[in-house]
């Protein structure tokens, strides 16, 4: 049994099931959960390579993006948030073209 199994689903853009009831009360952990069980099955048994590189780099740009938003540009509350030195957030913000 997964996650989408005995739920209502929609269709998303992607073309994936997505229960959007299940996902806006879910957590972060299982928003990551779903997005990889629809990458898996997107893939459809082609090979995969590098899949923890690929994930980090996909999530740490809108992860910045959010953070940067919220804290309303401030770099130095930004990096206290998010546990990072001030200079190794200038350089991810540079890397994205976030600043």
């Amino acid at each position: 049994m997964t996650i989408f199994d005995n739920n209502p689903t929609q269709e998303s853009a992607t073309g994936s099931n997505f229960n959007t009831s299940q996902t806006t009360s879910a957590t972060l952990r299982e928003h990551v959960a779903i997005s990889m069980q629809n990458y898996l099955k997107q893939m459809n048994g082609q090979p995969l390579n590098e899949v923890y590189d690929l994930v980090l780099t996909q999530v740490e740009e809108p992860l910045l993006r959010a953070i940067m938003e919220h804290t309303r540009n401030n770099q130095t509350k930004a990096a206290q948030v998010l546990g990072l030195n001030r200079g190794t957030l200038r350089k991810k913000l540079k890397r994205y073209n976030l600043l």
